[in-house]
């Protein structure tokens, strides 16, 4: 390959334009990205950007020496529109085309709206320039906020609101929050995190409609409740970038169908991140975008998949002042159990089982133990049919709560 294009400036696609020059690719190597911003890390933009801890400057993943040791040609501001029929040329919105030998697709995903138009006040927290309208809401005093959406962005995004001083709720139309990801019985013991944070939590319950026009006054619940607010933040998911794939031979199913190197019906496409669909499944998650480029990209270079990408699902979340960190692959019916520390003190262990073996991690403020834990399941997977980590004795969850 004598060019290699990277679609998508973002923590994947530079990690993937890392592992190109880091395997031996000399070739040329472009980054197109559609925000004006260098690649910059996402997490910190509902955490410490938000509460002012952090700057702009701060969340920068390279610097000036790396962008000149990687030797590509960067072309920000600019989104693709297409890739023609064979995946060789990548159409740019700006008339310009970018021919190329290899792709990696790494255009990540934008958050999901509410239908109909959005009053002033009314915001989705998904990049940079999203963030610094809301800090911008933020700052002008005290704020009747509304989060919609108690996922991960809309729990640490309340989290930072609160700390603010701002007046919070959370809405949830599910019975409890990160209910798929925890299951009923660790969900339950992190929904308690937004009452003693001093956010009020509202789940059962969906949106209706925003009030207020030509800027938000309230937020009207299925169940006709009206919350008034100044400021509302929607956090109900992400939508895959892929519509610029429309008419190229790439299979789109949420996500860019993807075998397991990450590797396309196209050996000379891979997808790399929150866009990709790896074996059936899509992972938004910060270690994903950082452990697929690899695999992904000595893939590329061979022209066929000869590893695999299945690292351990992991992720962590920082809500009012605690840690949650989770690994594993849990499953309906695998029982939670605290092996260390307990619920009451807000500090604990729990291992997930499903017929003797151990399946999956979560700690709450308990990162030392938790980090051996997640060594241990990654050595268990990567063994077949190895015995998982063993639970020891522990109390159930159940009889905890």
């Amino acid at each position: 390959m004598r060019t290699v294009t990277v679609v998508g400036a973002s923590l994947a696609g530079l990690y993937a334009a890392r592992e190109l020059r880091a395997q031996g690719f000399d070739g040329r190597l472009v980054i197109v990205g559609d925000e004006p911003h260098r690649p910059y890390d996402r997490p910190p933009l509902s955490k410490d950007f938000l509460s002012g801890k952090a700057q702009e400057s701060d969340l920068a993943l390279s610097d000036d020496a790396e962008t000149l040791e990687l030797g590509a040609e960067w072309i920000f501001g600019v989104r693709a529109r297409g890739l023609d029929a064979r995946g060789r040329v990548v159409l740019l919105e700006d008339g310009r085309t970018v021919s190329t030998d290899g792709l990696v697709i790494a255009t990540g995903a934008r958050a999901r709206r509410l239908p109909g138009p959005a009053p002033a006040g009314v915001h989705t927290l998904r990049t940079l320039d999203e963030a610094r309208a809301l800090r911008a809401d933020l700052l002008r005093g005290p704020q009747r906020v509304v989060v919609i959406g108690g996922g991960f962005i809309g729990a640490e995004t309340a989290s930072s609101c609160a700390a603010l001083g701002h007046d919070v709720t959370v809405v949830e139309a599910a019975p409890l929050p990160l209910l798929p990801q925890l299951g009923p019985d660790m969900a339950a013991v992190c929904s308690t995190l937004h009452e003693r944070g001093g956010a009020t939590l509202i789940t059962g319950t969906g949106v209706a409609a925003l009030e207020g026009d030509p800027a938000v006054t309230g937020v009207r619940l299925a169940d006709g409740r009206v919350l008034p607010a100044d400021v509302v933040v929607v956090g109900i998911g992400a939508v895959p970038n892929t519509e610029w794939l429309a008419g190229s031979t790439l299979a789109v199913h949420d996500g860019v169908l993807c075998d397991d190197g990450c590797v396309t019906a196209l050996p000379h496409v891979v997808a790399v991140g929150d866009v990709a669909r790896v074996a059936g499944a899509r992972a938004e998650h910060w270690t994903s975008a950082t452990a697929q480029p690899r695999v992904a990209v000595r893939n590329l270079l061979a022209g066929r998949t000869v590893e695999q990408a299945r690292p351990l699902p992991y992720f962590w979340s920082d809500q009012y002042g605690s840690r949650i960190q989770f690994a594993g692959r849990r499953r309906e019916g695998d029982v939670p159990r605290i092996v260390e520390g307990t619920i009451e003190e807000g500090s604990f262990l729990a291992l997930y089982e499903r017929e003797g073996r151990t399946t999956a991690a979560l700690a709450m403020n308990r990162p030392r133990p938790f980090t051996r834990v997640r060594r241990e399941l990654s050595r268990a997977e990567t063994q077949s049919a190895a015995p998982a980590v063993a639970a020891g004795p522990a109390a159930p969850v159940a009889a905890a709560l």
